[in-house]
């Protein structure tokens, strides 16, 4: 068994700033023998869509990234490609690159594949013109032709509260940062999460007619800091790379021969109309060293440690941490399946 799998329960230790010092930490802590890895999953995802699940096989809604790659590839090692089915779901903010890489995976992976165009869903249940009302309260000539999206303050540079801005593209190119009120950010983000609602409700209907399971794609930094929506892409029957740091997707991306153009390209939310990366909407730091910075944080690293592995400072360790802590306790509600009223004590 890798270390991998055996940390799958790891909820996060207490740790100290100068306690296990002399425990071993490199980059090289997260590297994993990939093909025994990629093996145990794949006998794992055999158990639980046949015997547990109940199912024929599986349905995966591929983005063009590197975690819904992996996780289609490893579906069709466990099941065959016979048993697998992609679907494509752009819209109009979508980048054009996520279609063509998707449809690029699907063809290497011989697997069959639906395209789901979601816009005309979205437009008919209000999601574009509730998020422009919004915001039109802090920019009001925001409309056709205008881009947008949603950054947060880096949380290695901000002493404070992480604050989220809008930022906005006028047509002819000048972009403006604003920070948005409370009220308005969470009108954007309610909108902007119909997306990935209405995308999860059609792997559904692809995986009831099938007879099919459905497989998110979360990883370990994702699924632990509540990078997901809430019944949207955070709802699946199973996710296999939930256990893995961001950098072991990849190690696995590289045995299972994901095309360069996929496993090169930055990771990215494909959700706004302007390009954005990961790393502006929620991550403190890119993910080779917020996976340092997450184990650390599990294992009870010094975050002397952690940061000579991250090539971060000792305060940027702990400002990490203080950002997952902080994600953590946001991800609970996210996490939280329905309240029962059998299931509540009542004093």
């Amino acid at each position: 068994m890798t270390a991998t799998m055996a940390e799958r329960a790891e909820t996060g230790l207490d740790r100290t700033d100068d306690g296990a010092g002399d425990v071993p930490f490199s980059a090289r802590t997260l590297e994993l023998d990939a093909a025994a890895e990629s093996d145990l999953i794949c006998e794992i995802i055999r158990v639980q869509v046949a015997r547990q699940l109940r199912r024929r096989g599986v349905v995966v809604g591929l983005s063009g990234g590197i975690d819904s790659s992996v996780t289609a590839a490893l579906c069709v090692k466990a099941l065959g490609p016979g048993k697998v089915l992609a679907v494509f779901m752009p819209e109009k903010d979508s980048d054009g690159e996520s279609l063509q890489l998707g449809r690029m995976l699907a063809g290497d992976l011989g697997i069959e594949s639906v395209l789901e165009d979601i816009e005309p869903i979205l437009t008919a249940a209000g999601c574009y013109r509730r998020r422009d009302d919004f915001i039109r309260r802090l920019v009001p000539e925001f409309g056709e032709g205008w881009g947008c999206k949603v950054v947060l303050a880096n949380a290695l540079a901000n002493k404070g509260l992480n604050i989220s801005s809008l930022v906005v593209e006028a047509p002819d190119g000048e972009q403006r940062k604003i920070r948005m009120p409370i009220d308005v950010y969470h009108g954007v983000i309610a909108a902007a999460n119909m997306k990935q609602r209405t995308r999860k409700q059609l792997e559904y209907y692809h995986a009831d007619r099938l007879n099919y399971a459905v497989a998110g794609t979360p990883n370990r930094l994702e699924h632990d800091q509540g990078f997901f929506v809430k019944n949207g892409d955070g709802a699946a029957d199973l996710k296999p790379i939930a256990h893995l740091y961001k950098s072991q997707v990849y190690q696995l991306a590289e045995h299972l021969g994901i095309r360069d153009e996929i496993r090169q390209r930055p990771p990215t939310t494909d959700t706004w109309s302007l390009p954005q990366t990961q790393d502006e909407f929620y991550f403190a730091v890119p993910y080779q060293q917020m996976d340092l910075c997450l184990y650390g944080l599990n294992n009870a690293i010094a975050a002397k440690d952690v940061a000579k592995a991250a090539r971060l400072t000792v305060d940027q360790v702990k400002a990490v941490w203080k950002d997952i802590d902080a994600k953590r306790r946001v991800a609970a509600y996210l996490h939280q399946p329905p309240l029962l009223v059998a299931d509540t004590p009542v004093t």
